[in-house]
């Protein structure tokens, strides 16, 4: 079979929802944008591309790699929406990857784009009522109920089933903010992030380029004093200060047959070695990366030791606790720049955030092998390996 390797990986900076600087970007340019951007570094060209595959998360319709294909000036190319929550832009890289490897496509780009701050909202009108009105604004539809409080079904019960305290949770978002501010700080993103052009509430228009989220002086202390999000739960342990934020982002990477690229003279930046998904029951959601890593890393032919870097999305900051607890994982080589707590969660585009970053910080290393790993909405898991060769 073809290897499927990545050419490029880009992503904009994340930024807060609702007040920070992309509140009035649309997702259609943001997709624009790191299609754009991921295809100019590829070294591939337009002509070359077969599909764009691009993650999008309760946008309720349309196709947005359809509209990145046709802004970026490549109309021939027909464009794919994915949906799998949380893991759905793993989920665009899962499918590029097949399909090379499978020797139906050649260059796929894929990604994710989430504009928490625009996206339209469902609503629904509880069923024999006689208000015939739509009802409030949801997050979810009516059929899966179980999302409407993911404080307890991702970032509570998974605290519960594997033991931790309110202290240990706390202290991994801490440990997070720390991270992502040190690697701005040291200018660990400056190879992915792709500035963003934003105009300001006062019409002046501004270059976006630093992640929003990550807290300087954030201290276990200061985390110790936000109430939990259900008090009326005996030791309920999820605060806003140990949970993902709600954020706007757009990740893309351009992906190609390795003999294509050889062929062509260009040097991967890293292969697709596996991926994976799981469900596993609704109430257990932040346990569905607890689950998916095993079976990822049997397909790829990895032990966790062998495993140099790991990305676990920090929906809630018990899910790469209890991966860390229950799958023995090196707790020093995971989320090394951050992750949801400080980062966020843009959630169709944090998936190939994460490889994103995985890609560019194994390249620095010399190479190596990481796994990206997250939990999804309604009892899902999904996971990629990917491997960076020795230059």
């Amino acid at each position: 079979m073809p290897e499927a390797v990545i050419l490029s990986a880009v992503r904009t900076p994340v930024a807060v929802a609702f007040k920070g600087s992309l509140v009035n970007t649309p997702a259609e340019p943001l997709a624009e944008l790191v299609v754009t951007e991921a295809l100019k570094r590829s070294g591939v060209s337009a002509e070359d591309v077969d599909d764009i595959v691009l993650a999008e998360s309760m946008y309720g319709g349309g196709d947005l790699a359809r509209h990145a294909a046709v802004a970026a000036g490549m109309p021939r190319v027909p464009g794919q929406a994915v949906n799998r929550h949380c893991a759905a832009s793993l989920t665009a890289i899962a499918n590029a990857a097949g399909s090379i490897r499978a020797g139906m496509d050649s260059v796929v780009i894929a990604g994710g784009v989430q504009s928490s701050s625009l996206m339209p909202q469902l609503t629904w009108r509880v069923p024999g009522s006689e208000d015939t009105r739509q009802g409030m604004p949801a997050t979810f539809p009516h059929t899966e109920d179980v999302n409407d409080d993911v404080s307890i079904n991702v970032g509570w019960n998974t605290a519960q089933e594997v033991g931790l305290t309110r202290a240990e949770v706390d202290a991994w978002a801490v440990r997070s903010h720390q991270r992502a501010i040190d690697a701005i700080d040291n200018g660990a993103f400056a190879d992915e992030i792709v500035p963003v052009q934003v105009q300001g509430p006062d019409g002046q228009s501004f270059e976006f380029t630093t992640d929003e989220g990550p807290r300087r002086g954030s201290t276990a202390e200061k985390l110790a004093t936000l109430k939990p999000l259900h008090p009326e739960i005996e030791g309920f342990s999820v605060t806003a200060g140990n949970a993902s934020g709600i954020n706007d982002a757009a990740a893309a990477l351009v992906l190609a047959d390795g003999d294509v690229a050889a062929r062509q003279g260009l040097t991967p930046l890293a292969t697709v070695r596996a991926w994976a998904s799981v469900g596993v029951d609704p109430a257990r959601t932040g346990m569905g990366a607890v689950e998916v890593i095993p079976v990822v890393l049997e397909r790829s032919g990895h032990t966790v030791d062998e495993i140099d870097l790991w990305e676990i999305n920090e929906a809630f900051a018990s899910v790469p606790l209890a991966a860390c607890r229950s799958l023995d994982i090196d707790e020093d080589k995971v989320n090394i720049f951050g992750s949801g707590c400080s980062l966020g969660h843009p959630v169709a585009a944090s998936g190939a955030r994460m490889i994103t970053t995985l890609v560019h910080e194994l390249r620095r290393r010399g190479g190596g092998v990481g796994v990206a790993a997250m939990c999804a909405g309604g009892g899902q898991g999904g996971a990629v390996v990917i491997e960076v060769p020795a230059p």
